[in-house]
């Protein structure tokens, strides 16, 4: 199983403090069935200026201790950009990285809102050859309110990644509902885990899936873990049609 959001690099955001740390999570890892994750630091100008040369160091050294611990898993370098106005000029100068080196790149929100140059901003990165993936768009109280609004960036070639915990219900009913309405809708396209650490913020993958498959079937859990392995492959992922979710549903569930 491959994981494509994993804050496992020790030391340099919010997730493995150290070594220890990321060791720790990589065992837990193993345990879920999770063969690859690709390590997504934050980049946030203010915050986290984690860029290309410093992930790609972190990934050698713990792909290093992996292996002198024995444990079964490979690190990918990634990123989790903080959506700027600026992410292409920070891509052209290697500062904002994709995913695993393909096309692919995250791309995360401020939690209450979507800004105003987002839809530009999509656009621009696709006219350059990048395929934008908005992370854990469920978390995000503007587009719960008005999921119209997720409609419209993926109906116009954006892909989606919805967290793993929010399909188990650690985030909340209200989260969990609007997660499996995104799957149900076709409004996304990965699930991962975006895990932090082994205790709050751990690994849920196995029970996501379990949660994706109890409620539409093997198919869409296939799906999932299949659009992972294209991605670092750079392959073409799959996807189905979107549609809008309807507001009478979305209310009965919430």
């Amino acid at each position: 199983m491959v994981d494509l959001h994993c804050h496992i690099l020790p030391g340099i955001d919010d997730g493995a403090q150290n070594m220890s740390d990321s060791l720790a999570m990589a065992k837990q890892a193993v345990e879920e069935g999770i063969t690859t994750i690709v390590a997504t630091p934050h980049y946030h100008k203010t915050v986290y200026e984690n860029t290309k040369p410093t992930i790609l160091s972190k990934t050698n050294e713990l792909n290093e201790a992996l292996k002198t611990e024995g444990i079964n898993l490979r690190i990918l370098p990634g990123q989790e950009p903080r959506i700027d106005g600026d992410l292409l000029v920070d891509l052209e100068e290697s500062k904002a990285i994709t995913l695993a080196g393909s096309t692919y790149l995250f791309i995360e929100f401020p939690s209450a809102h979507v800004p105003r140059y987002t839809e530009k901003l999509l656009y621009d990165l696709q006219q350059f050859g990048y395929t934008p993936i908005i992370v854990h768009p469920e978390r995000n109280q503007e587009v719960i309110e008005h999921p119209e609004i997720l409609y419209h960036f993926v109906n116009n070639g954006a892909l989606t990644q919805v967290t793993a915990a929010s399909l188990c219900g650690d985030f909340g009913k209200k989260i969990k509902s609007f997660s499996l309405q995104l799957v149900e809708y076709n409004l996304t396209h990965f699930i991962a885990c975006d895990a932090h650490n082994t205790t709050k913020r751990r690994f849920r993958m196995q029970e996501a899936f379990k949660q994706v498959s109890m409620k539409f079937g093997t198919d869409y859990e296939y799906m999932f873990q299949e659009n992972a392995e294209l991605l670092i492959e750079g392959k073409n992922v799959y996807k189905e049609m979107p549609e809008r979710i309807k507001k009478k549903k979305l209310f009965k569930l919430f």
